[in-house]
């Protein structure tokens, strides 16, 4: 019964220490309140009146560097500041008093409890448990408020979710389904849920962060967009956030935990694979927020469910949620296509819960170099991929120790995933619609490196080398594009004299540049075999170029076009019909905003290339005087690679005649004759020999229906188009490199020495 002085205290303690500081606390702040051990059955006698309160003591770690954090050095004597033992709680009293706090949590009387009790937990549940895990979560809460938001951490999740009324009604669903028992069902469903359920410790994060923050501190300095981090607080007061980076390196999660956790953001669940789950990642990161799953589980019902209902109840309690919409890291710098299948779950639980939103962030993590570039360009090229073990993990923490340069997270525009689904529509797409609007947020948040730009200028048709003065001469007009664009650009003096020299050094100590001296100059030329390597720095960053590349290719289409007149409307109205053949032959490779957006950025584009245009007479032969007289032109730097790519594929699929193609076969097939070609100076970009986008190219072919064959006249002729169009837009890259050749400042011009 409830005292009459005053509440019930439900005192959660482990020890005798901590149930005597609780009483101590309970006669101070509540003379006359009862204390009773949390878990009691007693509870279902207490009348509905009855005001239950939760309490119960924290501990503290020791100052150390001005903050309370826990430090290796504890790791290593086996203690846990944060749980100590009987005989270390007596010692920390007497010693260090303030390291001791109790807390409480918001009280409920027991009618309230009833009553949410009967709305949400299914029948034949315990009172008394249920009161507990209520406890348990106004503690955490209240825990949050003198430890801070980045512990927020669930608990009892399993339990609380196994519970409820609505799992065992989809249980009993699927049941049915499956024609299985019921019980069958939920077991199995609690045991893989057991698997992946991220059992949250204070100490666990602490020590995860210990671990694995010299890893990336090490090799990076980590800069952050401040202004959107601030933002996306306040977004977070109301909703869950959902970030999603795109995924560049294993320690992604690491550099976004840190940058969160000093703002003191409550610690993301991050969904992973679970073949990073070796020891200690798996043990301790499963501790430390991480959820590690099975790559595809599709076949698996019963997984599938337990998932659904494990981010249904994150999403409803507003855990904040990190996940790669990529589905592994890029191959290549860009961004790959998205993994749809935890969207879905998260979009099935936003819709499962009217009053819920979440807001999906996308975030952009960009990396001067990374030590595990070259293992991921081999990978792309057609090379296994080694399988993540302990080895590996001290051969990566080995590679980590030399100093890489800067690591940038930024936050692309924040968008509620409410707003999301109903402005993509209805219908199939509408996930994918979705999930490329992130992937183009993504792109145009991600800031453009130094680096990038080093290995734009190096990545020219021609295989040869370049003095300091000439990569400055192609880089001076690119960084006044940035410029006129308002891109996220680099630091220009890293793209300048000194600055330049020591951009291009640090590609050379990693290997990635070769540098001669032996002469009266200096040069600089990418590798021999490092080719792949400089392309995954370019490609960074070419995504701000491609649609500058896509006007070039369309002025040099309507050049020889007969206009009638002044006709300024049938000119764009060609060019813009162009301007969308060319993007369906990228459109596996890049993410395009909508045609309206595309269109306006196209023009922008137009305008930079040739101001006025529009106020002149139609004339198609001055679109290629634009090209001849621009300060810079990309689109051979930029799109080179893919239309080399595209051409292997098309020919080779030309080559099969009416057959059908069997992909494995076919791309390795492309790999052997792509690097023929190489040789033979047919294609001209040594990073286009790769096995990812001979697939993209192959997908591309596949959704023209070019792959499926029956020995039609059709499906021959449709190859041979195809083979005929890409030939065609290499044939303008060829015409742009004779503009910029002419160019007068131009490293290949006669003035400058070129041939």
């Amino acid at each position: 019964m409830d005292a009459p002085g005053g509440p019930v205290v439900l005192a959660d303690a482990r020890t005798r220490y901590e149930l005597d500081m609780i009483a101590d606390w309970a006669r101070r702040e509540h003379p006359g309140a009862r204390v009773v051990t949390l878990g009691t059955p007693a509870a279902g006698n207490w009348p509905a009146d009855a005001t239950l309160l939760p309490a119960r003591v924290v501990w503290l770690p020791p100052m150390r560097d001005g903050e309370r954090r826990v430090a290796m050095a504890d790791l290593l004597s086996m203690t846990n500041p944060r749980r100590p033992g009987p005989r270390a709680q007596r010692r920390i009293g007497a010693r260090s008093p303030d390291r001791a706090q109790v807390v409480s949590g918001a009280p409920a009387s027991t009618g309230e409890l009833r009553a949410r009790y009967a709305r949400s937990v299914a029948a034949g549940e315990s009172f008394a448990d249920f009161v507990g895990r209520e406890a348990v979560l106004a503690l955490e809460r209240a825990q949050r408020q003198l430890i801070g938001d980045r512990y927020k951490v669930p608990r009892v999740v399993a339990e609380k979710i196994t519970a409820s009324a609505s799992f065992r009604a989809k249980a009993a669903g699927l049941a049915r389904e499956l024609g299985r028992p019921e019980a069958d069902v939920v077991a199995e469903a609690t045991d893989k849920m057991a698997g992946f359920v991220a059992v949250q410790s204070h100490v666990a994060i602490d020590l995860f962060t210990a671990i694995f923050r010299s890893l990336h501190q090490r090799a990076w300095s980590v800069s952050v967009d401040l202004d959107t981090l601030e933002r996306l607080r306040e977004i977070n007061r109301s909703t869950a956030l959902v970030f999603l980076p795109a995924h560049r390196s294993y320690l992604d999660p690491m550099v976004l935990a840190d940058v969160l956790s000093e703002h003191d953001f409550p610690p993301n669940h991050v969904l992973g694979g679970e073949n990073v789950a070796f020891w200690p990642i798996g043990p301790l990161g499963r501790r430390a927020g991480f959820i590690f799953i099975r790559r595809r589980f599709g076949a698996d019902p019963v997984y599938k469910f337990a998932m659904r209902s494990y981010l249904s109840y994150l999403v409803e309690k507003r855990f904040n949620l990190e996940w790669y919409l990529e589905g592994g890291r890029s191959r290549t710098g860009k961004l790959r296509p998205p993994m749809l299948g935890l969207l879905a779950y998260v979009v099935a639980a936003v819709q499962e819960h009217p009053g819920i939103d979440v807001t999906l962030v996308p975030t952009s993590i960009v990396y001067d170099q990374l030590a595990e570039v070259q293992a991921m360009a081999a990978e792309a090229a057609g090379g296994t991929k080694k399988a993540e073990n302990f080895l590996f993990l001290l051969k990566y923490a080995r590679a980590q120790r030399t100093y890489l340069g800067a690591a940038r997270v930024r936050f692309g525009e924040p968008l509620s995933l409410r707003a999301a689904l109903a402005e993509a529509g209805e219908g199939r797409a509408q996930l994918e619609k979705v999930a490329f609007g992130v992937l183009d947020r993504i792109n145009r948040a991600t800031p453009i490196s130094a680096t990038s730009l080093a290995s734009f200028a190096l990545l020219g048709a021609e295989s040869r080398a370049y003095t300091e003065a000439e990569i400055e001469r192609i880089l001076e007009p690119l960084l006044h594009y940035i410029g006129d664009r308002g891109l996220p650009g680099p630091d220009p003096a890293l793209c300048r004299g000194t600055g330049l020299r020591e951009t291009l050094e640090s590609l050379h100590r990693v290997g990635v540049l070769d540098r001669y001296d032996g002469g009266s100059q200096t040069v600089w030329s990418v590798s021999a075999g490092n080719h792949a390597v400089a392309a995954y720095y370019r490609n960074g960053a070419i995504h701000h170029l491609v649609n500058r590349a896509i006007v070039e290719l369309v002025l040099l289409g309507v050049a020889g076009r007969a206009v009638t007149g002044a006709d300024t409307g049938g000119l764009l109205t060609a060019a813009w019909a162009e301007s969308l053949r060319i993007r369906d032959l990228l459109k596996f490779e890049f993410f395009f905003p909508d045609k309206p957006r595309f269109r306006a950025e196209s023009l922008a584009e137009l305008e930079l290339l040739a101001p006025g245009w529009d106020a002149r007479p139609a004339d198609p032969a001055a679109a290629a005087a634009a090209l001849r007289g621009a300060q810079v032109l990309v689109a051979r730097r930029t799109l080179q690679p893919f239309f080399d790519a595209q051409l292997v594929v098309a020919e080779q699929l030309a080559a099969l005649g009416g057959r059908a193609v069997d992909e494995d076969s076919f791309l390795a097939r492309c790999l052997g004759v792509g690097r023929q070609m190489l040789l033979q100076g047919r294609v001209l970009a040594p990073d286009s020999v790769s096995r990812e986008l001979y697939a993209s190219a192959l997908k591309l072919a596949a959704n023209r229906g070019l792959t499926e064959g029956n020995g039609e006249t059709d499906v021959r002729r449709g190859r041979a188009q195809f083979r005929d169009e890409i030939a065609q837009m290499r044939s303008r890259l060829a015409q742009i490199a004779e503009f910029e050749a002419g160019h007068p400042g131009h490293p290949g011009s006669v003035g400058n020495g070129g041939a």
